[in-house]
Order: C-alpha cells, then sequence, then structure tokens
C-alpha cells in the first residue's frame, strides 16, 4: 500500500471540500422522499411518478459527458459555484409547479446540474488528495453527502408540516444558492494544468473515451449495477411508504433514520477499501438493496418498513465513496475530468435505468411484483459486482 504524503493533512481541505457536498446533499435529501409525492399530488399515476424520479437520474445521464468537458476547461471551482446557482433556479421551478410536466422539466435540469456538481468534487479531491489516502478521503466525499441526506428529510419533515411538499422545494434552493458561495472562496488546484492544455489543446471527451474503452465497458458495467440499485432504494421505498398509507412526514423520517446509519459508516468503508480491497463494499452495496426488495412486500407498516430501510442503509453506508474510489484508481492523469465524465456517464445510465426499469414493470405489474422482479435482478447483478471487483483487488495487489 502507497504511504502518504507526511505533508497533507485533510482539515487543511476540509471545508472546502467536504462543505458544499453536505449543504447541497441537504437540500436533495430533504427533496429526494417527497419527490413522488409531490407528483402524485399533481395527479401522477404511479408509473408516471415513478418516471418523474427517474427524470432526476436521465438529467445526470445527459449532462455527465458534457460535464467532464466543462469541468476540464473551466475548472472545479467555476463548475461548481455555476451548477449551485442553476439548481437554485431549478428547485425554484419545482416549488412553483403546478403540472407534472413542469415539475419534471424542473426535475430534469436538477439532475444536470447535480452531475456537474459531483464530478467537479470528485475531480478536486483527485488532485489534493494524496493516492494512498484516496479511498478514506473520497469515502468521507461520500459521506459529507450522506450527512446532507441524513439533516435534508429531518429538516424537510419539519418545512412540509406549515408549508406542504412544496416547502421542500424552497429548502432546497437555498441549500444549493449556499453550497454555490462556499465553493466560491476554494481554492483551484487544476488551474496550471488548464493553462497547460489550452496551449497544446484540450482532449475531446470521445478521444479520451476511446483510449481507455476497455477499462470504461468493463468497470463501467459495475458502475451500472451499483447507481441502479442505489437510484431503485429512494425510488421503491417512497412509492411502498405511500402504499401501506404512511404520512409524508413519516415518510421523511423513516428516511432520516436510515441516513443516520448510512452516515455512520462513510469511514469504516474507506478503512476496509484501503486496507483490505474494493469488493469488501461494493457487493454489499447491491446485496442489502436486493434483499430489501424482496423483504419490502412483507412490510405493511411504519416499523417494516424503517426495518427495511435500514438494511438497505447498512449496505448503501458500507459503499460510501466506491464508485469513486474506483473511478479515481481507473483515471488517467492526462484526461482526467473527460475521463471521469464517461465514468459518470456509467453511473449515471444505471441511475436511470434503475427507476425507469421500475416505471416499466410498474406499467403492467402491480407494486408487489415490481419489488419482487427487482430483488431477482439485484441478486445476479451482486454476483457480477463481486466477480469484476475482486479482479481489480488482485490487480491492485500485483502493482
Amino acid at each position: 500500500m502507497r504511504r502518504v504524503s507526511p505533508e497533507f493533512r485533510l482539515r487543511d481541505v476540509a471545508v472546502t471540500a467536504y462543505g458544499p457536498t453536505v449543504v447541497s446533499a441537504i437540500g436533495h435529501g430533504a427533496v429526494l422522499p417527497l419527490l413522488a409525492l409531490r407528483a402524485r399530488e399533481l395527479g401522477a399515476d404511479l408509473g408516471t411518478a415513478a418516471f418523474v424520479v427517474a427524470l432526476l437520474g436521465i438529467g445526470q445521464l445527459l449532462a455527465s459527458l458534457p460535464a467532464g468537458a466543462l469541468v476540464a476547461r473551466i475548472g472545479e471551482r467555476r463548475a461548481l459555484v455555476g451548477a449551485g446557482l442553476l439548481d437554485a433556479v431549478a428547485m425554484i421551478g419545482a416549488g412553483l409547479s403546478e403540472t407534472v410536466l413542469w415539475l419534471g422539466a424542473a426535475v430534469l435540469l436538477s439532475g444536470m446540474t447535480w452531475t456537474v456538481f459531483l464530478l467537479a468534487r470528485q475531480q478536486f479531491m483527485i488532485e489534493v488528495v494524496p493516492e494512498g489516502y484516496r479511498a478514506r478521503a473520497l469515502s468521507m466525499l461520500g459521506g459529507s453527502h450522506r450527512i446532507g441526506l441524513f439533516v435534508g428529510p429531518l429538516l424537510g419533515a419539519l418545512v412540509v408540516q406549515p408549508w406542504g411538499i412544496r416547502g421542500v422545494f424552497w429548502l432546497a434552493a437555498g441549500a444549493a444558492v449556499v453550497a454555490a458561495g462556499i465553493a466560491l472562496v476554494m481554492p483551484d488546484p487544476g488551474a496550471e494544468g488548464r493553462r497547460e492544455q489550452a496551449v497544446t489543446g484540450h482532449l475531446s471527451v470521445w478521444s479520451v473515451m476511446r483510449a481507455h474503452r476497455r477499462v470504461l465497458v468493463v468497470l463501467g458495467s459495475v458502475v451500472v449495477v451499483i447507481s441502479a440499485s442505489r437510484a431503485l432504494r429512494t425510488t421503491l421505498l417512497p412509492l411502498w411508504a405511500e402504499h401501506v398509507h404512511m404520512t409524508p412526514a413519516e415518510t421523511s423520517l423513516v428516511f432520516g433514520v436510515a441516513a443516520a446509519l448510512d452516515m455512520l459508516l462513510f469511514y469504516p468503508a474507506g478503512w476496509l477499501m484501503d486496507h483490505r480491497g474494493r469488493q469488501f463494499v461494493a457487493v454489499p452495496v447491491v446485496l442489502a438493496v436486493a434483499v430489501g426488495t424482496l423483504l419490502l412486500p412483507l412490510a405493511g407498516g411504519v416499523l417494516a418498513v424503517t426495518a427495511v430501510a435500514l438494511l438497505m442503509a447498512l449496505g448503501n453506508g458500507l459503499g460510501a465513496g466506491i464508485l469513486m474510489t474506483l473511478g479515481a484508481d481507473a483515471s488517467p492523469r492526462v484526461g482526467r475530468a473527460q475521463f471521469l465524465g464517461a465514468w459518470r456517464f456509467a453511473g449515471d445510465v444505471g441511475a436511470t435505468g434503475g427507476p425507469v426499469g421500475l416505471a416499466a414493470l410498474l406499467a403492467v405489474t402491480p407494486l408487489v411484483v415490481a419489488c419482487l422482479v427487482a430483488g431477482v435482478i439485484g441478486l445476479l447483478g451482486t454476483v457480477w459486482v463481486g466477480y469484476w471487483t475482486g479482479r481489480v483487488d488482485r490487480l491492485r495487489r500485483t502493482t
């Protein structure tokens, strides 16, 4: 294992590294549990409500490749500021929506800005953190996201009482503006490299993808499966909560409790990745969601739904930072932002495919059947992820 530079101190960059993610995730955490319910308020059926949630992933998918090129040209700081401000506009639009179409358009825009935000955060961390500390630092970045997802639903449960579901969108808009403000004062470590590339010419996203196509196809399939599992979790749980007649406030609190467990595991996840390998945290993500989805039809009340949510959160928490770490391991020094854009594209395919697949199932089957089908597919995905991440670990031990 590579040694950590003795000059590096994570606390020196902690606020600028993790602050924007915590604050922005608070807004997203408030919105996610109630997004499908807001679509239902506006008259959407179950399949359409699931598709509205899926639009968040579709927006991420559409923006992932352009985001890599954008960050490579303007840098992490400017990308974060712009994405935060545009996300605030999207959340205001969602709060003002009076139709499902309007709400869907706002969610699509928010997904696009979120991809730029996440890619810029990952690129910044790779630039400033020594390689020997990479997994723990990126797990803490994933953990900062989880802290926001823990606080967000709790705040959402408070604002939804006096202002209704619209209130969570106002909360998210404010959080996005604050995140942009924090990013405004962060350092810009890639400035020199961008100046050099401006002289020699920026690599295109397509040229970087061609040069690294084997890695992107093989490990990209793992990213797709993990991302699909995570997206399915955040889409299916609110729909099941409504199915068993839980209130919006109860749904937010369940997500908050699950997020608390999720949040506590990010540093152990990084330690496991650095000391035991990537497979030890990648497999539990997919397996926990698969088993939880199979158990969901047995959950008939608040306590049972909470138990399933905690099981899924356990696996997801152990996988904190896994996608970013795998991407950082595989990324080249030259053309890194463009490569990470392609890497995020694979993740966004999964994040989009999970909810879209669920929406398609719900169009032709009852919710219970959709849970069982998704659970079986998840078990098959667990085998696939375990095989390829095991190979990654063996390769890392020999180099």
